[in-house]
């Protein structure tokens, strides 16, 4: 069956103003086949539009006016008009591959789509990539698109990925670079792999692309207590740690002196197992890596404590607590002892320790339902438990481990409120009366 049968049109939409109806199948659109949605999204930009439509063999044109790069308002069986492709690789470090067994179905699906990439923002490797997905990336100018590098050697970057086609990597994105294509990368560091000289070189070679490649993200490897019959990693210790920052903040330095910017950034996990205070604000420029973590603690601090200086003092606040993972407990310690010197309040910060992944995980996104309720049962949390949204599935209250918002609630006996990563909106879940 085609992707491109239209399932139903927006009420009111220029698609329906035009008459297209449910049930016919988009061809073309003026005169540009329509394969899945970034052809859609790419030839629909126009104003004016002559679409080619067909249903039970017979094929029909109509034209139709809109404003510039105003939707259709035409809805298809999938958001891509295709099957999400899946990734291709064996990486080494795939955490994918270090879940439990048991947990929903989705969890286990590997996406490795360009499309995605450009879209929704998530990371690509390309070697699932052909030539010719690769020329339309350019020819459709579909920028900036986000690029899992790990390494820039080809021989330690398919050893990395488990995959002969990894080592094409760096000729493609130089492709890309004619081409005129952002690109946004990141790097997952394991020691004694892709580290040390290695993450100097590929520093290099990537810098070299600038300004194509807008910015680049150093990311320590997760490990899970679940890598039975996996390749032998081990985590970044303190010192491991220190030295990766050392060196990319060395290297970054050089940027800003050649490029204007710093290009290459550590995690704020990095940081935090180095035991290196955070850097200041201005640090991170545009904070144009924050989904990887990096500067996502400092940006909050400066948020709240633009919230904060707006708040008015008041008495006292309903009694509270938060959870949240190890590595950032301190910090968020701090904000909790702020925000007491206006609201005359102190909350409780509650550290949880990741039993179902492991204890090396430390990241607050990556705690489950269950072990919020076997850490905090019968612990002082006052009238509500501030907790980041990110613990929660996408725009569901489910938990990880499918433990649901409800379910901590009612075993815990207190409100539970999702937080968004952002100070003002913690500014004012702490402040609420």
């Amino acid at each position: 069956m085609s992707r491109t049968i239209i399932e139903s049109v927006d009420r009111h939409s220029p698609a329906q103003r035009a008459g297209v109806e449910a049930g016919e199948t988009l061809l073309k659109v003026n005169g540009h086949p329509i394969v899945d949605v970034l052809d859609y999204k790419f030839y629909t930009y126009d104003p004016e539009l002559t679409l080619e439509l067909s249903r039970g063999g017979d094929t029909r044109t109509l034209t139709l006016r809109k404003e510039e790069g105003e939707d259709l308002g035409l809805n298809f069986q999938t958001y891509l008009m295709d099957k999400a492709r899946s990734c291709a690789n064996n990486c080494l470090f795939c955490f994918v591959d270090q879940l439990p067994k048991g947990m929903r179905e989705s969890l286990y699906f590997k996406d490795d789509d360009a499309r995605l990439s450009f879209l929704m923002g998530n990371y690509i490797t390309l070697t699932n990539l052909s030539d010719r997905e690769a020329q339309r990336i350019c020819d459709l100018h579909i920028s900036p698109i986000n690029i899992s590098v790990h390494a820039t050697d080809p021989e330690l970057r398919s050893l990395l990925l488990g995959h002969k086609q990894g080592g094409r990597g760096l000729e493609m994105m130089k492709k890309f670079a004619r081409g005129g294509i952002t690109m946004n990368c990141q790097i997952v560091s394991c020691p004694g792999l892709n580290d040390g000289s290695q993450l100097q070189k590929s520093m290099e070679d990537l810098a070299a692309l600038y300004p194509a490649v807008n910015s680049v993200s150093i990311v320590p490897v997760g490990l899970t207590r679940h890598r039975e019959g996996l390749y032998p990693l081990k985590p970044y210790e303190k010192e491991s740690a220190a030295q990766v920052v050392d060196m990319v903040e060395a290297y970054g330095r050089k940027c800003l002196e050649t490029h204007g910017t710093t290009l290459f950034w550590c995690s704020d996990e990095f940081y935090l197992r180095a035991g290196r205070a955070i850097p200041e604000d201005d640090y991170y420029e545009d904070y144009t890596q924050l989904e990887n973590g990096v500067g996502m603690m400092r940006l909050l601090r400066t948020e709240f404590d633009s919230a904060l200086g707006l708040a008015d003092e008041v008495e006292e606040v309903r009694s509270y607590s938060t959870a949240c993972g190890v590595d950032i407990a301190p910090w968020i310690g701090e904000i909790v002892d702020r925000a007491a010197s206006k609201c005359h309040t102190k909350g409780v910060v509650y550290p949880i320790e990741n039993h179902f992944f492991g204890t090396t995980i430390t990241v607050s996104g990556l705690i489950t339902g269950g072990d919020l309720i076997a850490q905090l049962k019968d612990k002082p949390l006052g009238e509500r438990l501030l907790i980041p949204v990110n613990m929660l599935r996408h725009g569901e209250d489910v938990f990880l481990d499918d433990v649901t918002l409800a379910d901590v609630e009612r075993e815990l006996g207190v409100k539970v409120i999702p937080v968004n990563q952002d100070g003002f909106d913690l500014c004012d879940a702490i402040f609420e009366v």
